[in-house]
């Protein structure tokens, strides 16, 4: 019984290793299948503070919890226009979010409704309604070596 059990424990095993083997190889990125993405960013109100940029490759967080992103770049301001390079992103469908932390705490900040008080764009610059930006309203599609992209940043408020 016991040789029964090994044998078909290893006839399992050596049909299975083929197929797990491919599932592996698809999780690993194709060079040729990646490429990169340029924002410009246009429309900052003043130097102070910081400016991030999000990618989100779902909804989950978008627009406004980096911590759920593909990927998050975040540098100084150093003038009313600025550009963010997402490299080696693997061909999809993706959405990005952009803060001016213009008090430099690492968040959005917020009024007491849920609207931001700080300056924010959102990919394809969509009309943004009651209840924030919808992610299938922000979304665009890598599939070739660069895509350029322009956001709009937004400021519904006088300066913080």
């Amino acid at each position: 019984m016991k040789k029964l059990l090994t044998l078909v424990v290893t006839l399992f095993f050596t049909a299975a290793a083929p197929l797990l083997a491919e599932n592996s190889a698809q999780t690993t990125i194709d060079a040729n299948q990646t490429g990169n993405i340029i924002v410009h960013i246009k429309d900052l109100r003043n130097l102070n503070g910081m400016l991030g940029a999000s990618l989100y490759a779902s909804k989950k967080g978008f627009p406004d919890t980096p911590e759920c992103s593909y990927a998050t770049l975040i540098k100084k301001i150093t003038c009313n226009e600025d550009t963010f390079i997402f490299e080696n992103v693997p061909f999809g469908t993706y959405a990005i979010g952009v803060l001016h932390d213009e008090n430099s705490n690492g968040k959005m900040d917020k009024n007491f409704i849920g609207m931001p008080r700080e300056g924010c764009g959102i990919s394809t610059n969509p009309k943004i309604g009651m209840g924030g930006p919808k992610f299938n309203n922000s979304v665009f599609t890598l599939n070739a070596k660069k895509l350029e992209l322009t956001i709009d940043v937004k400021y519904l408020f006088k300066s913080t």
